[in-house]
């Protein structure tokens, strides 16, 4: 099995913490907004439900399908972070783009294939192989560019192309970098259909790690401690029940507050799109090392990743960041929660090994084990996962 192995502890260049009245969230609203989350988990998408093994056939099925609903669409072009990076470093590679035939990989609603004619582009294929395809065609008629934009039905790995292309464009990524999978459809389009010398947008993309410590998983537990005081019954004993469904073996993906990062964040691995194969994604992995900024509760760890797209002048190539630090996106943060909290004092070491791979019940989902240790604390490991997407009317 291949593997893509990094190794970066706390890399120096990382963001400094901006002022709180800047950065932060509302702590009062946010912790309202917790509260609400129903104890079987915290936020998860709704579209999931318990894991069993499918046929490969049926989890296609079932990914394309959840793309043919209109809210999906809403919530990424709405997503202003992800919508605007992508069109300027689609509108800065003007040049690379002018004159060119460009392959839009998971076309969706085409908005990308029409930032790409409108940096001048010659020919453009939008790939999209569910059925938002057929509102691209509207959108591309509407926006008079069906001369030079031609959505194509299908998957890239089945349609044929009249031609290679200068540029493949694709916003692929998916919860913590990898889930959905839709990285090895841009690898293969890059293998079949790129001319050598060829763009890639993005071309890199980097995952990182940080220590957290979420205060509403604690105070959710603690609730149950206060029970006899207000009602006269003691439920205390419901405490670990409660520890069991929050802090369980599923990713979740959820919005991390700056207040709550532990330390700066790690940069564990690093994907360079140029030359990445598929067999290197069954198994990306790397090493990290934090260290705490103070004392507190280590109760979970945070993944998160940046895509760089590549400029004409590199210095100003454009960062697509999901970093808590940064604006949020649709992307969220994807958060696993250890068994239980450790604390940690100034200078605390956090360090280990995470390794992400495909689930055995579905390839699209992403696994991710983590072997860590806080301080002198016993090294610990853990393994968590999405649960299956497909809905309850296939159970």
């Amino acid at each position: 099995m291949g593997s893509v192995v990094y190794s970066n502890m706390c890399p120096s260049h990382w963001e400094t913490l901006e002022t709180t009245s800047s950065r932060l969230k509302n702590a009062e609203a946010a912790q309202q907004k917790h509260r609400e989350v129903a104890c079987s988990s915290t936020e998860k998408m709704s579209h999931l439900v318990k894991k069993r093994k499918l046929d490969k056939t049926r989890q296609e099925r079932l990914y394309f399908d959840s793309y043919t609903d209109v809210t999906i669409h809403e919530e990424m072009i709405a997503d202003h972070v992800r919508t605007n990076t992508y069109r300027m470093a689609i509108l800065r590679n003007s040049e690379s783009i002018r004159g060119k035939v460009v392959l839009d990989v998971g076309a969706g609603t085409g908005v990308l294939s029409v930032f790409c004619v409108q940096a001048g582009a010659k020919k453009v294929y939008a790939v999209e192989a569910c059925s938002i395809a057929e509102q691209a065609v509207r959108i591309v008629e509407q926006n008079d560019m069906a001369d030079r934009i031609e959505v194509i039905r299908g998957t890239v790995e089945t349609v044929d192309l009249p031609e290679k292309v200068e540029v493949i464009v694709s916003e692929w990524m998916g919860y913590a970098l990898l889930h959905e999978s839709m990285l090895n459809s841009v690898l293969y389009a890059r293998d079949k259909w790129l001319k050598p010398g060829g763009v890639i947008l993005p071309s890199k993309a980097e995952l990182y790690v940080a220590p957290i410590g979420d205060p509403v998983v604690e105070e959710r537990l603690n609730f149950w401690y206060t029970v006899k005081d207000q009602y006269g019954v003691d439920m205390s004993c419901m405490s670990d029940f409660a520890r069991r469904c929050l802090m369980n073996s599923d990713i979740t993906v959820n919005s991390v507050t700056v207040e709550d990062v532990l330390s700066h964040p790690a940069r564990f691995a690093e994907l360079d799109l140029y030359s990445v194969t598929v067999e290197q994604l069954r198994s990306v992995r790397g090493e990290f090392r934090c260290e705490s900024f103070g004392s507190a509760a280590v109760n979970a760890f945070c993944v998160f990743f940046t895509v760089t797209f590549p400029c004409p002048d590199p210095p100003h190539a454009l960062l697509l960041s999901t970093s808590p630090f940064k604006p949020e996106t649709h992307w969220k943060q994807a958060v696993l929660y250890l068994d239980a909290p450790v604390d940690v004092v100034q200078d605390t070491a956090v360090r280990g090994e995470i390794s992400m791979f495909p689930s055995e019940e579905s390839a699209r989902h992403i696994c991710i084990h983590v072997d860590y240790a806080i301080g002198e604390h016993k090294r610990q490991s853990k393994t968590f996962s999405i649960p299956d997407w497909s809905g309850e009317a296939q159970s």
